[in-house]
């Protein structure tokens, strides 16, 4: 796929954005200062990346708990997603939460339990709507591969398929459910064989390789655009830190952790771009130095921005009848 320079650039600095900002926040969880607990996708920014640069504005996420970069590229900014960890006023829910449990519907972001891939039928609920009203938009949703053995995937996919509904179904297979890794969860080699069953359209693509996503994903929402259906898309990737930042992970072989820790997405994106002449090593340092400034006027801002009054901690929970 041909890209333009401004969209791989714009591929290259939501990767750098989405590691420095998780970087940031492991350190304050470390320091007692965040509100909850810290779930971070290190080493596997470029699927939510990729996914979420590939969709067109009106398009529709149902993210999970490891989209940082999707959040980031769907408009979420670095200021509000401090000031959510830290509990404050400004962040995406108001302070109701000190997590990513969070969406913005205005940025087409939808909120998510933790319960993994119980955004899947979600989506589909939305896609069926865009179906319904002719609107040439997407839903795009992501899970663990572990968020696939569960009765709501399947039921999700089914009715996709059943409905063919414009929606893509991704799926970020960083090898371990928690503690559980592939190998004892299920007795296939690829997860996308489950979307066999279904007669959904699936691809296997390297989830470290930014590229790759972003093109698997554009391919998919054109097909889902032109009325063809679902698409299933596995990113086989590697988790580089525990299940949360409380977990040392163990029961991870160290030997495999070095071994992905040289696949790492963003050294593969500034060797791409470098190798192919996109940019030059002084443009990624400059765009490096911008992050870093973000992030710490983000972290002044959400430290500076006031928590919330106890009594709207009961507002936007429920809709009063009309």
């Amino acid at each position: 796929m041909n890209i333009e320079k401004k969209d791989l650039l714009q591929l290259y600095y939501y990767l750098k954005l989405t590691r420095r900002i998780e970087d940031r926040v492991t350190a304050l969880y470390r320091q007692g200062r965040i509100l909850g607990g810290a779930w971070t996708s290190n080493g596997m920014e470029a699927i939510s990346v990729g996914y979420a640069c590939a969709l067109e504005k009106n398009d529709v996420i149902a993210p999970y708990f490891r989209d940082m970069g999707a959040f980031l590229a769907r408009g979420i900014t670095p200021k509000r997603i401090m000031a959510q960890y830290l509990g404050k006023k400004t962040g995406v829910t108001g302070g109701k939460e000190g997590n990513v449990h969070a969406g913005d519907i205005n940025l087409g972001v939808l909120g998510f339990p933790s319960h993994l891939a119980d955004n899947y039928p979600v989506a589909v609920g939305v896609a069926l709507s865009f179906k319904i009203r002719g609107e040439r938009r997407v839903a795009a949703a992501c899970t663990g591969e572990g968020g696939t053995s569960r009765g709501d995937f399947h039921e999700a996919l089914n009715m996709a398929s059943v409905w063919k509904v414009p929606v893509v179904f991704i799926c970020n297979n960083n090898q371990y459910a928690y503690s559980t890794p592939v190998r004892i969860q299920m007795a296939i080699k690829d997860v996308a064989e489950r979307a066999v069953a279904y007669a959904i359209p699936s691809e296997i693509v390297d989830g470290n390789d930014v590229v790759a996503v972003y093109s698997a994903a554009k391919k998919a929402y054109d097909r889902a655009r032109a009325g063809d259906g679902p698409t299933f898309i596995e990113c086989k990737t590697m988790r580089m830190h525990g299940h949360s930042e409380h977990d040392a992970a163990k029961y991870v072989p160290r030997e495999l952790l070095e071994e992905w820790k040289k696949k790492d997405p963003i050294i593969n994106m500034e060797r791409y771009l470098i190798s192919n002449k996109v940019s030059t090593e002084e443009e990624l340092v400059n765009i490096d130095g911008r992050i870093k400034k973000e992030i710490e006027e983000a972290e002044e801002f959400a430290e500076k921005s006031p928590l919330p009054e106890g009594k709207e901690a009961l507002e936007g929970v429920y809709a009063s009848p009309i």
